[in-house]
C-alpha cells in the first residue's frame, strides 16, 4: 500500500516536470507555421465578360476586349464566332480572328456591332463573343447594345428684318447700292446661306452678277447684304419698283430651305436723264400702305383649314391714298396704262394663290380712302390648299390706290405664314372596359388609331388619373403609325373610392418645325362601390361556425319534447340545416277504443 502511494507522487511529479527535463517533446507539440506562398496565377484571362453601349441607327458601335497571357510563353488567343441574338443584318465582327499576346503581357480585341438603320429608339440586341483560349478552354463575353434617338438640330428659319439704300436713288437710268438685313429666327444655325436678287426688267444687277452669300448665320443672328442696281428706262413710267430676293441655305443635317422675299421701292423722278416728263411725284411726297401687323384666328394652319386673315395696314407715306383698293396674292396692274389721271380699275387675276385661296369673296377688298398717318383693319376669309406641303409660304399683298394726282400707285407686300401637318390620330378603347369599382384593379384597353392620310411618329404615351392609381407594364412608346395603323396599349387602374372619375391619355410627337406638342384625351368614368364581403360567424373563442352541421339538442329542448308527445304533437328532433325548415305535417296517433270482450 506504501508502494502504491509514493509511485502515484513521483508520477505527478514528473507531468509537472517534463518541460524542464524534455523540452523537445514540448516543441514537437507545436503548430507547423501557415504556408504564405502566393496562390497560382490563372494563366489567361479575358475581360470584362459583360459590356453595355448605345449608339444611333446607322452608326458602329465598338467594343474593346483585354486578353491577359500570365504564362511565361506566348500565346495565341481565337475569336471563334461573333453572333447577334436579334438577328441584327449586316451582323457583328472582330476586327482580328487570331489575337497574339507575348508572354506576361496583354493585348486587346475590337468588336464592330453595327447597328440597323431600320433601329429604333428603345430597341437593344445582345452580341455574343465566344473566344478560345490557347489552354483549349472557351469564355463567352455578352455585348449590350442599345439604340438611342438622333439628336434632332433645330431649324434655321430666315428673315428679312429690314431694307434700305446705301447710296444713290431709285430712278429710271440712275444707280442705287441697296442693303438688305437678313435674320436667322430658327433655332439652329444656317449654312451656305445664298441670296439671288431679281429686278426684273426694272433693275439690273451689277458688280456681282445678283448673287451674294456667307456662310453661315447663327441663331437669332443677322447678315447685311448689299447689292448694286441700275434702273431700267421703263422706271420713268412707274412710282413703285420691285425686287425679289430668293434666300437659300440649308441646317446641320444638310436639308436644304427655300425663302422668297419682295422688296418694295419707291421710283424718284429722273432729272437731266433725257427721258420726258412724267405725271410721277417725287418719291418724298407719295404715300405708303404698310402692312404694320397681321393674325390668324387659326392657331395651326394646315392643309384645308379655313380661317380668318386680320391684317392691320397704315398710310405711313406723306400724302393720302384715294380709292384703295387691296389685292391678296399680289399681281396687282392697272387698266389704265397712261400715266395721267384716266377712269380705270384693277386686275387681280394674275395673283399667287397656289397655297391660300380666297373665300366668300374675290381676292379684291376695297378700302375706300386712307388719309396720311391714319390705320384700319381688314379681314379676309381664306383657305389653305390641300395639296399644300408643310412649311413656310409667302403671300403677296398688293395695295392700289390713287395718289393727290390722281396717278394709280402699287405698293406690295408680303407677310409669312407657317402651315403645319400634325397628327390625325384618335384615342378610345378598342373593347368595353367593363364596370371597375372602388379598391379593385381593372384594365384601361387603350388604343391609337392613325386617321391621316400619311404616316406619323409619336412619342411615349402618358396615362394619369387623380383619383386612381396606374401602371403600365408595356412600353409606353407609340413610334411609326401608317395610315389606318393602330398601336393598343392596357393600362391597370385602381381607383381609390367611388364616383367619377376623369382618365387623361397624353402623346408626345414633335411637329413640323421641330417643337414638341402633345396629343391629350380625356375619358369620364364611373367607379362602382367597392364589393361588400359578408364574415363567416364565429363562436366565443373566434373559430367560425359551420351552420350547416347539426347542433347537439339541450335538456330544455328534450323536456320540451317530452310534453309535445303528452298532447301528440309533434315531438321529432330539429334537424339544424342551416336554412328554415319547412313545415311538416303533424303525425296522426291511434288511440285505443274502448269496448267489452267479444
Amino acid at each position: 500500500m506504501k508502494n502504491t502511494k509514493w509511485m502515484f507522487i513521483l508520477l505527478i511529479g514528473m507531468l509537472f516536470l517534463s518541460p524542464l527535463f524534455f523540452p523537445h517533446l514540448v516543441e514537437a507539440q507545436t503548430e507547423p507555421p501557415s504556408d504564405t506562398s502566393s496562390p497560382t496565377p490563372v494563366p489567361y484571362t479575358v475581360s470584362p465578360s459583360t459590356m453595355t453601349a448605345s449608339g444611333i441607327p446607322g452608326a458602329v458601335v465598338s467594343y474593346q476586349i483585354s486578353l491577359t497571357n500570365n504564362t511565361d510563353a506566348d500565346a495565341v488567343f481565337t475569336v471563334a464566332s461573333v453572333t447577334s441574338v436579334s438577328g441584327w443584318t449586316p451582323g457583328p465582327s472582330a476586327e482580328q480572328a487570331s489575337i497574339s499576346v507575348p508572354a506576361k503581357g496583354t493585348a486587346n480585341v475590337n468588336i464592330n456591332v453595327p447597328i440597323p438603320t431600320s433601329a429604333t429608339a428603345g430597341q437593344n440586341d445582345v452580341e455574343m463573343v465566344n473566344l478560345t483560349l490557347p489552354d483549349s478552354s472557351t469564355q463567352t463575353v455578352k455585348l449590350t447594345t442599345s439604340v438611342s434617338a438622333p439628336a434632332v438640330p433645330g431649324r434655321p428659319l430666315m428673315s428679312m428684318s429690314s431694307y434700305y439704300l446705301n447710296s444713290g436713288k431709285v430712278s429710271a437710268g440712275g444707280t442705287f447700292e441697296l442693303a438688305v438685313v437678313l435674320q436667322n429666327t430658327g433655332t439652329g444655325r444656317a449654312y451656305n446661306v445664298v441670296i439671288t436678287f431679281d429686278g426684273g426688267t426694272s433693275f439690273f444687277p451689277q458688280g456681282t452678277g445678283g448673287v451674294r452669300n456667307t456662310s453661315g448665320i447663327d441663331a437669332s443672328g443677322t447678315f447685311t447684304a448689299t447689292q448694286s442696281f441700275l434702273g431700267a428706262g421703263e422706271l420713268a413710267w412707274t412710282s413703285v419698283g420691285t425686287i425679289k430676293a430668293t434666300v437659300t441655305y440649308s441646317d446641320a443635317a444638310g436639308t436644304a430651305y427655300s425663302d422668297v422675299f419682295t422688296i418694295s421701292l419707291n421710283v424718284s423722278a429722273a432729272s437731266g436723264s433725257g427721258y420726258s416728263a412724267t405725271a410721277t411725284p417725287a418719291a418724298s411726297n407719295q404715300a405708303q400702305l404698310v402692312v404694320t401687323s397681321y393674325k390668324t384666328d387659326v392657331d395651326l394652319l394646315q392643309p384645308g383649314t379655313t380661317f380668318d386673315l386680320s391684317l392691320d395696314v397704315k398710310n405711313m407715306g406723306a400724302s393720302d391714298a384715294r380709292s384703295v383698293t387691296m389685292v391678296l396674292g399680289g399681281g396687282a396692274t392697272s387698266t389704265s396704262g397712261s400715266s395721267t389721271p384716266v377712269a380705270g380699275g384693277v386686275s387681280g387675276s394674275s395673283g399667287e394663290l397656289t397655297n391660300f385661296a380666297p373665300l366668300d369673296s374675290s381676292n379684291l377688298v376695297y378700302m375706300g380712302d386712307l388719309k396720311q398717318g391714319a390705320s384700319t383693319t381688314l379681314s379676309q376669309k381664306l383657305i389653305v390648299n390641300t395639296s399644300t406641303q408643310p412649311g413656310v409660304y409667302t403671300l403677296k399683298i398688293s395695295f392700289v390706290y390713287t395718289n393727290s394726282k390722281g396717278n394709280q400707285v402699287v405698293d406690295d407686300q408680303v407677310i409669312t405664314l407657317l402651315v403645319y401637318s400634325l397628327p390625325q390620330v384618335q384615342i378610345d378603347f378598342y373593347r368595353d372596359p367593363g364596370m371597375l369599382q372602388a379598391q379593385m384593379m381593372g384594365t384601361l384597353p387603350l388604343q391609337v388609331t392613325n386617321l391621316g392620310k400619311k404616316s406619323t411618329v409619336l412619342g411615349n404615351m402618358k396615362v394619369t388619373a387623380d383619383g386612381a392609381d396606374i401602371t403600365i407594364n408595356d412600353s409606353p412608346l407609340v413610334g411609326s403609325l401608317d395610315p389606318g395603323g393602330y398601336f393598343s396599349l392596357d393600362a391597370n387602374i385602381t381607383p381609390y373610392q367611388e364616383g367619377p372619375l376623369v382618365v387623361k391619355v397624353e402623346i408626345a410627337y414633335t411637329d413640323d418645325f421641330n417643337q414638341a406638342r402633345t396629343i391629350e384625351q380625356t375619358f369620364n368614368l364611373d367607379v362602382q362601390p367597392a364589393m361588400e364581403i359578408t364574415p363567416e360567424p364565429t363562436d366565443a373563442s373566434g373559430k367560425p361556425i359551420d351552420v350547416n352541421v347539426e347542433q347537439p339538442e339541450t335538456f330544455w329542448q328534450k323536456v320540451g319534447r317530452f310534453f309535445k308527445g303528452l298532447f301528440g304533437l309533434d315531438s321529432g328532433a330539429t334537424q339544424s340545416t342551416g336554412t328554415e325548415a319547412a313545415p311538416t305535417e303533424a303525425p296522426i296517433q291511434s288511440f285505443p277504443v274502448g269496448g267489452g270482450k267479444g
